[in-house]
Formats: C-alpha cells, structure tokens, sequence
C-alpha cells in the first residue's frame, strides 16, 4: 500500500509539473503570436499605405449568362444548341437595331435599373469597414434613384465604436434616397443587427442567425494572484472615472457600477439606433441580447422576407444590370503572413479579455 501511494504520488508529482511547464510554453506561445503578428502588422501596413487600392467591378449578368450557356451547350443536342444560338443573335440585331432607330430620332435609351452589390464580412473590428466605405463612395457616385443597392452581410459583431461607423457608411445610401437592401445567409447578430437593420429591406436565409441586440463586456482580474506573489501594482489617475475596471489593479464597487452603467448607456444607443430605423420593432421585446433564426426573425419583424442572396440576385437579373463593386490591396507574403498572425492574435486576446462589445 505505501508503495502503491508513494507511485500515485510521483505520477500526481509528474502530471502537475507537466500542467506549470505546458502553462509556461502556452503563455510564450501566446506572447509570440502577439508580439510577431504586432510586428508584421505594422510592417504590413506601413507598405499597404503605399499602395493603391483596386477597384474591382464584376458584371454578375455575364456570370449568370456565362453558366446559363455552359449548361445548356451540356444538356441540349448539337442542332438544339445551334438553333437557340442563332435565334439569341437575331433577338440581339432587333434590339440593336431598335437602339439605333431610337437615336436617329433623338430619344433618349430608356434607363434600365443597375443593382449593385456590396460585401461585408465583419470580424470583432469591423476591418473591413474601409473597403465597405470605398465601395459605397464610388457607388454613390454614379447611382441613379432608380438604382438598388445590395449589401451581404455576415458578422457576429464586436466593438461598439466599429460597427457604428460601418452602420453610418450603409446610412450614407439612405441619406442619398438610393434604395438598401441587405442580405444576411448566415449571421448579422448583434454590431452586425446594428448594420443590417439601416436597411430599407432585409432578407435572411431560414437558418440565418439574427439579433442579439445587447451589450457584453468582460475581463480578468490578476490582483489576488498578484498580491499572492507580493507583487503590488501603483494605478493612478486624473479624473474621477478615467478608468474603471483593470486587470491588474483592486476593483471597488463604485468602479463596477460606474462600468455597469455606460453599459446600459450603451445599450440604450443601441435600442434607439434599431428602433429609428425599424420602427415596426416591439423594442422592448427583442432588445434582451437573444438571437433567432429566419422564421422567429421574421415573426418578430427584425426580417423582412426568407430569401438567400442568390435568389434575390437570380430575381433582379431579369430586370436589372448587376454589379458587384470592391475594394482589393495586393498583399505580399509577409503581409498575408502578418495579417494571419495579428488576426490570430486577436482571436486570443479577445478569447480572454474583451470589453464594449455588441
């Protein structure tokens, strides 16, 4: 029995040795990852303001005619394919021929509408906000008031300042009386609700995930281990409030509650943000943080149509020139590798502290 004990107690021995030096080597991890991808960031985008941006502009009609053609050209015999060819180019002289005629006379080409589509894949800083301002400022530029917008969305959301401002670039459409609609297929909770709702219309695919119009804010505090350790942090500042929680240093109550309070300040922006542009919202309801998928989305008017995206774009195509406008910037290999690493990073730091988000 006692050697029995005196092994389990040297297994025991071995496993929490093994626990401290797997901390330590995930504590280093972590701090490289974070250090590396701060490094490569800055590197990344130092050269990034050098370039220029690449406007691109895909005309989403030829896509469609281009599959449209590849698949018929699949299922149809050679004489079937050969005919409705030859009857798409007499279909295409007549038209030709009509513009001709309409402009020997001096009539102005009747306006076919443009929908152009933008995308938005949101992260916890909404980085893809200057791409989504890009875009919609050239859009704006051209964009007649018979012409619709389509935005896709797809963000969980994140900091509150970041998402605010991308939900003032989508109001920037409104403002120009141009007609918004945004798509959501899988996700627009929370910041990215925050976006979806300045929409004239939105529509949801009936597994998308939709609201959470609420505020979380969360951190550690080391000061117990710290003071276990004999390790004393000094925390001063100027002004009452200047900071209210920290990590490191004692929380107190009145720091807690001033905390709590700009959260609920927070969230009463937020309410009034949704409920300026969806008023048909019963607020009071829909504004406890939950989340719900298309149909319970639908049922409480935070959607306004089940549709995916592709339906939608299918539908216009008929009727409208289509457009997909966006922002690209070449990256080199150490930029994408500094992209990846600071993204990473992120991922880790807000996986244990984050603070303000929605």
């Amino acid at each position: 029995m006692p050697e029995f004990s005196l092994q389990y107690g040297l297994f025991i021995g071995s496993l929490i040795q093994y626990g401290l030096f797997a901390a330590k080597l995930i504590t280093f991890a972590v701090l490289f990852i974070v250090t590396m991808g701060f490094i490569f960031s800055m590197a990344s985008n130092r050269q990034r303001n050098k370039d220029e941006e690449t406007l691109t502009i895909r005309n989403i009609n030829d896509k469609l005619e281009d599959y449209k053609d590849a698949i018929e050209e699949e299922i149809l015999t050679k004489e079937e394919y050969k005919a409705l060819k030859k009857e798409r180019k007499k279909e295409d002289k007549r038209e030709d021929k009509e513009r001709k005629q309409r402009f020997k006379k001096g009539e102005d080409e009747p306006l076919k509408p443009r929908l152009f589509v933008i995308k938005f894949e949101g992260d916890m800083h909404a980085s893809e906000v200057e791409n989504l301002r890009s875009s919609i400022t050239t859009v704006l530029s051209v964009a007649k008031d018979i012409d619709e917008v389509l935005v896709l969305i797809e963000s969980p959301g994140g900091v509150v300042h970041d998402y605010g401002l991308a939900a003032s670039q989508l109001a920037r459409i409104r403002d120009k009386k141009i007609k918004l609609t945004v798509a959501v297929d899988l996700i627009a909770a929370s910041g990215g609700y925050m976006m979806a709702c300045v929409a004239d219309r939105i529509i949801a695919a009936p597994f998308a995930v939709l609201g959470s119009i609420g505020v979380i804010a969360e951190l550690p505090n080391f000061n117990k281990l710290l003071g276990k350790h004999n390790v004393e942090i000094e925390h001063h500042t100027a002004g009452e409030y200047k900071s209210t929680l920290t990590m490191l240093g004692k929380n107190t109550s009145k720091g807690r509650a001033k905390f709590q309070q700009e959260l609920e300040e927070i969230h009463t922006l937020f309410k009034g943000h949704v409920t300026n542009f969806r008023p048909q919202l019963d607020i009071d309801k829909i504004a406890t943080g939950e989340a719900w998928y298309g149909p319970d989305a639908l049922e409480r008017n935070l959607v306004d149509e089940l549709k995916t995206s592709d339906d939608f774009i299918l539908d216009k195509s008929e009727n409208c020139d289509i457009y997909e406008v966006s922002f690209e910037v070449a990256e080199s290999f150490k930029e994408k590798l500094g992209n990846l690493m600071y993204k990473t990073a992120e991922k880790i730091w807000y996986n244990i502290t984050f603070r303000r988000a929605i």
